[in-house]
């Protein structure tokens, strides 16, 4: 008898690619259509788990492509705090497909927000990025200064990038009743007022996932037709959910439209889908802390160094080494992100969490 199981290689077989492997021995990753060189230019976004992408790009000598630097008088921690280095520009965590197509049509004035600044009792803050600049911007002059650099980075950044990361976090997001704009954060959690009556809840189908990355990766191709993008999804829960259901269910949800989302948009052209969710799911408790939330810093080497021998081309100059004093703060079990979403879960028992938090998950 012949059928098409039978000369079907070990990978695609349970019992061998899975069963009484260890945590580290697993890999289901598969070739990449294209790999990232030593000098491509790129820019990653998304989630919190998108900060890990980054920071182990760097440790391996792929020195993302930074449009937005901080001020060279500015301290490493200062800038840090200020939301300089996190990513390519200063745009913060970006969480939903919507929120990401939104920002590159702001960037270039196709969308323009009738709520576009918020005024607090200690600055001026930014909707789209409010927890960018800790105590908000002196000034709405400085605020929106800020902002049009921020725009032109933004411009830069996706207009020159080669090769885009990409982290799928949540399908859920606030919307204005207005003009339909999206938050990061819902309003009133690290800045302005919510009012039900002008802000609703969104929780995003496959469907409008894949049309609002489809819409992204069209438009911004206009301008960089070379742009290649890696997808990944986030293995970190939900921190918090506004649907009236379990975080758990809700959590399952999200992950489960976004890991569809990814699958359907990788059949475009040079759109790779690299299964970070997958190799950090496939431990179970192994790779999370004990608030079955934050992902240990072995399971980021792990996931990493996946990404490094699949998707990275070998570098023939050194590596990064990093310091000594860098070593141990990087080696702590639990690797500090900042984390808006966070916010949405804050410690019990602590009412000026709002005002003091620094974010870290």
């Amino acid at each position: 008898m012949s059928h098409p199981y039978l000369d079907i290689p070990d990978a695609q077989r349970w019992s061998r690619a899975m069963a009484g492997r260890t945590n580290e021995a697993i890999d289901p990753v598969s070739s990449p259509p294209f790999r990232i060189g030593v000098g491509s230019r790129v820019v990653t976004a998304g989630s919190c788990f998108a900060q890990h992408v980054a920071r182990h790009l760097r440790e391996q000598g792929h020195a993302c492509f930074e449009t937005e630097p901080a001020h060279p008088l500015l301290t490493p921690a200062l800038a840090e705090a200020f939301n300089y280095g996190i990513y390519s520009a200063r745009y913060g965590n970006i969480y939903t497909t919507r929120q990401l197509l939104q920002l590159w049509r702001r960037a270039t004035g196709i969308f323009v927000p009738v709520d576009d600044i918020w005024e607090g009792a200690d600055g001026w803050y930014d909707p789209f990025r409010p927890g960018i600049q800790p105590g908000g911007f002196s000034s709405a002059r400085e605020y929106q200064e800020d902002r049009r650099q921020h725009f032109a980075a933004v411009r830069r950044a996706f207009g020159e990038m080669d090769v885009f990361v990409f982290t799928l976090g949540l399908t859920e997001c606030w919307a204005s009743r207005e003009d339909g704009a999206v938050y990061p954060l819902c309003p009133g959690v690290a800045a302005g007022d919510y009012d039900a009556g002008r802000h609703v809840l969104l929780n995003f189908s496959v469907d409008e996932v894949v049309a609002d990355l489809r819409a992204f990766i069209d438009e911004v191709r206009q301008v960089n037709p070379h742009m290649r993008m890696i997808l990944t999804v986030s293995p970190v829960p939900l921190a918090a959910t506004a649907e009236p259901r379990h975080v758990l269910a809700a959590t399952t949800y999200s992950k489960a439209v976004l890991r569809v989302a990814a699958e359907q948009l990788c059949r475009l052209p040079d759109v790779y889908y690299f299964p970070a969710y997958e190799i950090v799911s496939a431990a179970g408790p192994g790779y999370f802390a004990e608030d079955r939330r934050t992902v240990l810093e072995h399971g980021v080497r792990h996931v990493m160094s996946l990404f490094s021998r699949h998707v990275l081309e070998v570098s023939s100059s050194t590596p990064v080494v990093a310091s000594y004093e860098d070593f141990v703060q990087r080696g702590k079990a639990i690797v500090d992100t900042l984390c808006d979403e966070q916010r949405l879960d804050p410690p019990q028992g602590d009412p000026g969490w709002r005002e003091s938090s620094d974010d870290r998950a």
